[in-house]
């Protein structure tokens, strides 16, 4: 089984997106694939239970179906930080009940697991602790997805630099054109290339039409897709 967690520069940084793009990828090679959005906020009523629409997309481009309570176990309507959210729902949210509700989600028969974080990387599940410590602890490689905008070098690079602090597994990046009308779009992917540590896995361009991923070698072979 091949695992990933899918990370942001930000909140709006398009994980979701890339993360559909990554699953839909894993179904065009015949793969069994599923998405696993552990923590979300901003969740609505439906069918007399609170669900998330970027989970609902994780599940749409998935390949091995699933509950949607097993998909996303940490579901707040409030679109506020998940800590928060819980706190105000009289829930504690814990790395043991992230790993349990993992365990739940390995046991659906899939050949992949794609987890979706919330936020970005820094994402807090409590007082005192935050996810990329669950991260750390489950030892999952690591996407960063980088919201191409203003900002987003600055960005990318403090969140690079905090994961080779802690020692993860960071497979590579993905450029994600959030704005259409970013300037220096090209130079600004350069200047990404050159000073992020780790490689460059896919592009994924600003479309109204249908979305794209332009995929480099590197993602293909920690996909195992090469062959």
């Amino acid at each position: 089984m091949k695992e990933f967690f899918i990370t942001g520069t930000d909140t709006d940084a398009g994980k979701t997106h890339v993360t559909s793009l990554l699953l839909k990828l894993l179904a065009q090679h015949k793969k069994q694939a599923i998405g696993f959005k552990p923590l979300a906020s901003g969740c609505e009523m439906a069918f007399d239970q609170l669900v998330n629409a970027d989970a609902l997309i994780l599940m749409e481009s998935a390949t091995v179906s699933a509950k949607y309570d097993i998909i996303n176990p940490f579901a707040f309507a409030p679109a506020i930080a998940p800590h928060i959210a819980a706190e105000q729902a009289g829930v504690t949210i814990t790395a043991d009940k992230l790993s349990s509700a993992y365990k739940n989600v390995k046991q659906q028969g899939a050949d992949y697991i794609l987890t979706e974080g919330a936020g970005g990387w820094a994402l807090p599940i409590s007082n005192t602790d935050y996810l990329y410590n669950w991260v750390k602890t489950e030892q999952l490689p690591v996407i960063l997805v980088v919201g191409m905008k203003l900002g987003c070098l600055n960005h990318a690079l403090l969140t690079a630099a905090h994961m080779q602090s802690m020692g993860i597994n960071c497979i590579g990046w993905i450029a994600n054109q959030v704005d259409p009308n970013i300037d220096e779009y090209q130079a600004n992917l350069d200047s990404l290339k050159l000073r992020l540590p780790f490689p460059i896995l896919a592009i994924s361009p600003y479309s109204e039409q249908t979305p794209k991923l332009q995929i480099y070698k590197t993602l293909l072979e920690n996909f195992a897709l090469n062959t």
